[in-house]
C-alpha cells in the first residue's frame, strides 16, 4: 500500500458497483445457478461464485462452466450458456441485492462537498442502469460508465481516462473507490489515486495486499481521507 498524504485533494470521485456500493453477489450466484439447472448441471455455492465475481459476465459464465477461477469450458457449452445466464440474470437483478454499510451517508457526504461523481463498473449497462435505479442511488451520479460502454473495461484504463475527460480534469484530480485488483490496477494505470474497501469481491484474495492509497472499513469513512481540491 502507497504512503500518500492525506486528506487526498480531487475534484471528482469514481465508484465501483458490484462489491463497493452494492452487494449484488446473491443474485449472481441465483442467476448462475437457475442457468447451470437449465443445462442440466450441479449448483455452487454461493460462497464460491463470490470468487468469481469480477472481470465481467462472460468470465462469470466461464468458471460457473469450469468450477473454477482459471479453465476454459467447451466452447459449444459456453455459447449456449451465455444467453441463458443473461435471461436469468435479468430475472434476478435487484431482487437479493443490498446497499453496504456506510454506502448511504457516503454518497451524501460526497454529493454535499460537491464532488463530481461517477460509477464506472464492468456489469453491463443493461443490468447497471435498472439497478441503480431500483436501488435509488442513480441520482448521485452524472456519468455511469459500464463494462460494455467502452471498447475496454476494467483493469484497463479507459474508462477512468474517459471520465477524467468527461469531467474535464486530470487523472491525479480523481479518486476511484472499490474492491478489487481491478479498480487498483485501471487506477494506477490511469494515474489516479485509489482506495478499496475490504468487504468486496477481489475473486477470493485479500484487498491488503494491493498497491492502494487506503484501506477502508465503508464508504463513508473514504470520504474523510479526501477534500475538494
Amino acid at each position: 500500500m502507497s504512503k500518500s498524504n492525506f486528506p487526498l485533494p480531487v475534484k471528482a470521485v469514481t465508484i465501483d458497483l458490484d462489491g463497493t456500493l452494492l452487494d449484488t453477489v446473491k443474485d449472481l450466484a441465483v442467476a448462475v445457478n437457475l442457468m447451470l439447472q437449465q443445462l442440466g448441471r450441479p449448483p455452487l455455492d454461493e460462497a464460491l461464485v463470490r470468487t468469481f465475481v469480477g472481470k465481467g459476465i462472460p468470465n462469470l459464465v466461464k468458471r460457473a462452466l469450469a468450477g473454477a477461477l482459471s479453465g476454459e469450458p467447451d466452447a459449444a457449452l459456453f455459447e449456449r450458456a451465455l444467453p441463458l445466464y443473461l435471461d436469468c440474470y435479468e430475472s434476478v437483478n435487484g431482487k437479493y441485492t443490498t446497499l453496504y454499510p456506510g454506502v448511504p451517508e457516503g454518497l451524501g457526504a460526497l454529493e454535499s462537498a460537491g464532488f463530481l461523481l461517477a460509477c464506472v463498473t464492468n456489469k453491463s449497462e443493461r443490468f447497471t442502469l435498472p439497478l441503480l435505479a431500483q436501488m435509488r442511488i442513480d441520482h448521485y451520479f452524472s456519468l455511469v460508465i459500464a463494462g460494455d460502454t467502452l471498447p475496454q473495461k476494467k483493469p484497463d484504463p479507459l474508462p477512468l481516462t474517459h471520465t477524467c475527460r468527461h469531467f474535464g480534469i486530470t487523472p491525479a484530480q480523481m479518486l476511484m473507490i472499490g474492491d478489487s485488483l481491478n479498480d487498483a490496477q485501471a487506477a494506477r494505470a490511469a494515474g489516479c489515486p485509489v482506495i478499496c474497501v475490504t468487504y468486496g469481491y477481489n475473486e477470493g484474495a485479500d484487498v491488503r495486499e494491493l498497491d492502494v492509497d487506503a484501506i477502508v472499513a465503508t464508504l463513508f469513512e473514504a470520504t474523510k481521507l479526501i477534500t475538494k481540491s
